[in-house]
């Protein structure tokens, strides 16, 4: 499955852009999966939007499971353990875990030089692109010393990216990997895939 790059521009993902609505992006990135937008999402809610973007339904199963069970304690400091395991939309920034890019800050800001800085080191073949050796090495490259839930984090959220959205010659794209980041691009596949069930 790939995306409709031409729906993409550099223009629509400014930083100003992306900071505003009293979100930080961070939030951004993750609201498409809060349903019902009451600032909590629950399991279901991540299985939703994982089918919402076309994934399928033992993929979707696997990761609300990982995602929910990862983060909920995380963004609920001083709440009591919840079988429900719900995410507050609000303290995401208190679930980022290690070995990631670091284009987000630790209040959940984009830092558009990190951002630059994983093009810039580790897309070799072209400059706008990342191959599935260049994203490997780029992931690799961000480990932290025994630090393997961090490892197995950005292993999974960055090849579930790379398998949905690389193009028909394995390449993922910079826009596309920056929409990932602010979260227009789950909007834009869920779009997209209602228009073609549509048909």
């Amino acid at each position: 499955m790939g995306v409709d790059l031409d729906s993409f521009s550099s223009s629509s993902v400014d930083q100003q852009g992306m900071e505003n609505n009293n979100l930080n992006v961070l939030q951004k990135h993750i609201m498409f999966f809060d349903r019902d937008n009451d600032g909590i999402i629950y399991p279901s809610e991540t299985f939703q939007g994982f089918r919402a973007v076309g994934c399928g339904i033992f993929l979707s199963s696997m990761a609300s499971l990982f995602i929910n069970v990862s983060l909920s304690r995380k963004t609920r400091p001083g709440k009591p353990f919840s079988f429900k395991f719900p995410i507050e939309v609000k303290n995401i920034h208190l679930a980022k875990h290690g070995s990631d890019s670091g284009v987000y800050d630790k209040q959940g800001r984009f830092v558009s030089s990190k951002f630059e800085e994983i093009f810039a080191k580790h897309a070799v073949a072209r400059p706008d692109s990342l191959t599935s050796k260049e994203l490997e090495s780029f992931i690799k490259s961000n480990r932290e010393p025994k630090d393997y839930a961090g490892w197995l984090a950005a292993y999974v959220e960055w090849n579930i990216l790379y398998m949905l959205c690389k193009d028909k010659n394995g390449l993922l794209h910079k826009d596309v990997v920056r929409n990932a980041f602010d979260g227009s691009l789950f909007e834009r596949m869920a779009e997209e895939k209602s228009i073609k069930e549509a048909k």
